[in-house]
């Protein structure tokens, strides 16, 4: 646990996840540029656009009160984080028209980045704790943008690979969600915001 705890503070492992999720995001970017350029896809660019910022936010994310040293949250954390850059443009799609899905979750993903802003991390932390914007919603539009825009994805790019990372990505999302709120609740400044706000990622559902 100590070895962990000395890791999660660590310069050094936190700037070779940079660099780790900079190479994913590479791959990813240069594939669904090449897809715009070959069928003229627009969402493409708006999903890249989303990414991009979530890898930017990343990099310059301020320095948290304190941060879950459980590895479970960290392979979870990590896993949902780097999961979407696994998917690909794919010829079949189920619902063409999804891609404006995609579109309005890449657009819901800027505005919770923005909500939020420094405070984005990649495991629970105890940061700031962000109250207004798309935060008075539901507790966490980030992860509610990522199953829209994901859930659009799929719809637009059918494939088996990107159903099974879908898949994956859905299930890290839940269980990380659930986890993260359990080391958050540990701050009563957040108890009270679970209690002004009821729902954590769909409204009126869950």
């Amino acid at each position: 646990m100590h070895t962990l705890a000395t890791l999660c503070h660590s310069r050094h492992a936190s700037l070779f996840t940079s660099i780790a999720m900079a190479c994913l995001w590479t791959f990813f970017a240069s594939a669904h540029v090449v897809g715009y350029l070959h069928g003229g896809d627009w969402s493409y660019l708006l999903f890249c656009a989303a990414e991009t910022l979530a890898a930017l936010f990343f990099v310059v994310r301020s320095a948290p009160v304190s941060v879950s040293t459980d590895a479970g949250d960290w392979l979870l954390a990590i896993g949902a984080t780097f999961a979407p850059f696994l998917l690909s443009p794919a010829d079949m799609a189920i619902w063409p028209g999804a891609r404006y899905l995609l579109a309005v979750g890449s657009l819901l993903q800027i505005a919770g980045l923005l909500s939020l802003n420094r405070s984005f991390g990649l495991v629970a932390a105890q940061r700031e704790i962000k109250t207004g914007g798309a935060y008075r919603v539901v507790r966490h539009p980030l992860y509610a943008s990522y199953l829209i825009s994901l859930s659009g994805y799929l719809l637009a790019n059918t494939s088996p690979a990107n159903g099974a990372v879908y898949v994956l990505a859905m299930l890290m999302l839940v269980a990380r969600l659930l986890r993260e709120e359990r080391f958050l609740s540990t701050d009563v400044r957040y108890r009270v915001y679970m209690r002004q706000v009821k729902y954590r990622l769909l409204p009126f559902i869950f």
